[in-house]
């Protein structure tokens, strides 16, 4: 999942920081906030199947055009958090090192993005309660470890990365 947001250039949104450093009531919050200043904003997402067939990086890059195409207004330039040899359609881009942490507009994209994917993953808690994807959200907690090796994968689960916690 890859977001993308346009903002305006004097716009300043307190707490606007890396999303994995922001609580998420302070997120969904924010999410709010961005989504109504921003000039334009969207979510590129590739699903679970695909990251398995193209890997995690491709994945990143396909989910970053996918979210530049959606875009509503296109942007002169692109500040990218720490991706090279990404397909922008033409338009320039930087990549920053922790661009997340350093540069307000990837800030905001990365809190539409992580806001939109724990939505996701609080609807397939609904399909599939017995993983616990509302407390943990998809990621490798010991808790999600256990329901896993508990009642198997689902179709939600990444195969490749299972694979290191289950025989």
């Amino acid at each position: 999942m890859y977001g993308c947001v346009i903002m305006k250039p004097d716009s300043f949104i307190e707490y606007v920081n890396d999303s994995k450093k922001i609580s998420e009531s302070k997120r969904e919050m924010l999410y709010e906030k961005i989504t109504n200043e921003a000039i334009a904003w969207s979510v590129g997402i590739v699903w679970q199947k695909e990251i398995d067939e193209i890997n995690i990086l491709n994945a990143t890059k396909k989910a970053l055009k996918i979210a530049i195409d959606s875009l509503k207004v296109k942007p002169d330039k692109i500040i990218v958090d720490a991706l090279e040899k990404i397909d922008t359609n033409g338009i320039p881009y930087i990549s920053v090192i922790k661009g997340d942490a350093k540069i307000y507009s990837i800030s905001a994209a990365s809190i539409v993005a992580k806001v939109t994917r724990d939505r996701i993953i609080r609807e397939y808690d609904k399909i599939y309660p017995e993983y616990g994807f509302a407390s943990h959200k998809g990621y490798g907690t010991a808790k999600h470890i256990e329901a896993i090796k508990e009642f198997g994968i689902c179709e939600l689960h990444r195969k490749t990365f299972v694979k290191n916690f289950i025989k």
